[in-house]
């Protein structure tokens, strides 16, 4: 399917590609929520911690005699009746992490970005920078494309692996550290890279804007030749 491109001040420059295997899949809402629920389950710190009546500080000493009081008979004033008692079956450290095979995340990632093309909620702009870092520079190139709403950028990230002497690489880092930097503080904007996507944030995105380099490099990296495919 094609696409237009738009430039930063709102106006169409020219057509460009997307891969149907990358923006044209049907709805698939189960794999869609696999992923999702996988991303939120990895976040989870598992940390809650709460003290058995094995673990709550005081004394073993039974508090009165068991019998002639007339009151409810008490081995020991940590028990989960009392305040102050210990917790019955309550949280302890654990890790609500679990995997989930790349394919099966792939797809989804695919049917999202598919989902949003299929409802217009997808804009490609012109690769761009913006040299002062000012968020009020990054505020006035998102007014072109629409209201403010809750919405992810993605684009083509500098690669780590690559010499630190490459001067395209240098250049691109530079560049992303810009973009990443003037929109740092516009709390509904969220950046990702092209190759380390999140099925949440673009689930949730109700506008999903990405750099023409960006879109290049989806239809290569998830497209129906890339590895594994």
């Amino acid at each position: 399917m094609k696409q237009k491109v738009y430039s930063i001040d709102g106006k169409e420059l020219r057509d460009i590609e997307l891969d149907d295997t990358v923006f044209g899949l049907p709805q698939n809402e189960a794999v869609i929520w696999d992923a999702i629920n996988n991303e939120l389950a990895n976040r989870r710190l598992g940390t809650a911690s709460t003290k058995d009546r094995g673990e709550i500080h005081g004394s073993n000493a039974k508090p009165y005699k068991q019998k002639g009081t007339g009151r409810a008979r008490r081995g020991d004033k940590k028990s989960p009746v009392l305040v102050g008692g210990g917790t019955v079956f309550g949280p302890k450290p654990r890790d609500f992490s679990y995997s989930m095979t790349r394919k099966a995340k792939r797809l989804a990632l695919k049917t999202i970005l598919s989902l949003k093309a299929q409802n217009d909620m997808i804009k490609i702009v012109e690769d761009f920078s913006v040299g002062s870092g000012k968020t009020k520079d990054m505020v006035k190139i998102l007014k072109n494309f629409g209201e403010q709403q809750r919405t992810v950028l993605i684009f083509k990230d500098h690669e780590p692996s690559k010499s630190p002497d490459d001067a395209e690489n240098v250049a691109l880092k530079a560049t992303s550290m810009l973009v990443r930097r003037s929109g740092a503080n516009i709390p509904w904007l969220s950046f990702l890279g092209y190759d380390r996507l999140s099925a949440h944030e673009l689930f949730y995105g109700r506008r999903v804007i990405l750099t023409e380099t960006a879109v290049k490099s989806l239809n290569t990296f998830y497209g129906a030749k890339s590895e594994g495919e």
